[in-house]
């Protein structure tokens, strides 16, 4: 009995843990969405999450190396929309553009890079919350 209650309570902080992240997270997102002007470009923050994805050109989002820099490439923030009334579904959107990437300034590039993670992280909660909702039909089937 003891040990259900422990991984009751293990999983009731975990859960706990990742909805403290998420707050936070959308915190400083916020926050790098006006440091690095995105908001001159998506006026409302709430908007940012109508776009399917953001990607990066000119520096790597990949784990290992993470921020590190594509020589002779340019940093710009793309937006990928969808609009499935439209002839053409995907649509991107610049939201950033920032020049070679070998001359902007690190710790602006390192922003920029934390602003499409912390986007990614929300934006992965959101799927999964969608999801779940679209589950909620087939709960009584197992």
């Amino acid at each position: 009995m003891s040990s259900a209650l422990d991984r009751l309570k293990k999983l009731s902080n975990k859960i706990s843990s990742y909805e403290t992240a998420r707050k936070d997270n959308l915190v400083i997102l916020k926050k790098l969405y006006e440091e690095i002007g995105v908001d001159e470009k998506v006026e409302e923050f709430t908007e940012l999450f109508n776009f399917k994805a953001i990607n990066l050109s000119g520096a790597s989002l990949v784990t290992e190396t993470l921020g590190q820099i594509k020589e002779g490439k340019y940093l710009q923030i793309l937006a990928i929309g969808y609009d499935k009334d439209a002839v053409v579904k995907s649509k991107n959107t610049s939201l950033g553009y920032f020049g070679k990437v070998q001359n902007v300034d690190v710790e602006l590039k390192d922003k920029i890079v934390e602003f499409i993670i912390r986007f990614r992280f929300e934006k992965s909660f959101m799927t999964l919350e969608h999801y779940h909702g679209m589950l909620a039909p087939f709960k009584d089937n197992g």
